[in-house]
């Protein structure tokens, strides 16, 4: 591929998991990152600030989806109706194409503790934009809180049923199947927590 070429944030992507996967994450550096996707170190450098980031590409668009979807709900939403409006939105970060990522992915990233720590912490920065994004939409605090942390578990268990090579169904039917059966969960656990 020549180095003109478009779409190099997600071929750094494909490249770094590639290397990832075939030698260990330690072991991969940036230069053969980029020459594995066919472009220069300086070309990483203006789509990733380190290594560890370009594993964790797309954390940014997600958010801002996430919230985006909350922010864009109909006037009187519930929070059931918020989180199933963020993940709707969310599901735009989940094309076919990018299927292919998540068992690769996951297991780089659960060979390395730097990296899960890196990904916790992104799990915790998604929970608060949520969190603030349901703050702005008029829940209390503690409400927007917890709507965000159920959020970020749907979000969690769609993603890996997504991307679980068996799986054929689109991103946005999974999440809000996860949705259901997260509700249904909590109406057996007693009226004080059912999500409205």
């Amino acid at each position: 591929m020549g180095r003109w070429e478009p779409n190099a944030r997600e071929r750094l992507v494909r490249a770094a998991l590639e290397l990832c996967a075939e030698q260990g994450y330690e072991r991969t550096t940036v230069v053969e990152i980029a020459e594995r996707a066919g472009l220069t170190r300086s070309t990483f450098f203006r789509h990733f600030p380190d290594k560890r980031e370009v594993l964790f590409a797309g954390q940014d668009i997600l958010s801002q989806l996430l919230v985006d979807g909350i922010a864009a709900a109909p006037g009187a939403a519930t929070p059931h109706e918020l989180i199933a409006a963020a993940l709707d939105a969310a599901a735009e970060a989940f094309p076919e194409r990018r299927r292919a990522f998540g068992p690769q992915l996951s297991a780089v990233i659960g060979g390395n503790s730097e990296l899960q720590e890196r990904r916790a912490l992104k799990t915790v920065r998604l929970a608060e934009a949520m969190a603030n994004a349901l703050t702005r939409r008029g829940l209390p605090e503690i409400t927007a809180g917890l709507t965000a942390q159920l959020a970020g578990f749907v979000l969690n268990r769609a993603y890996a049923r997504w991307s679980d090579p068996k799986c054929d169904r689109p991103f946005g039917e999974i999440a809000h199947r996860e949705l259901r059966e997260v509700r249904e969960t909590l109406g057996t656990l007693g009226t004080a927590v059912v999500l409205p």
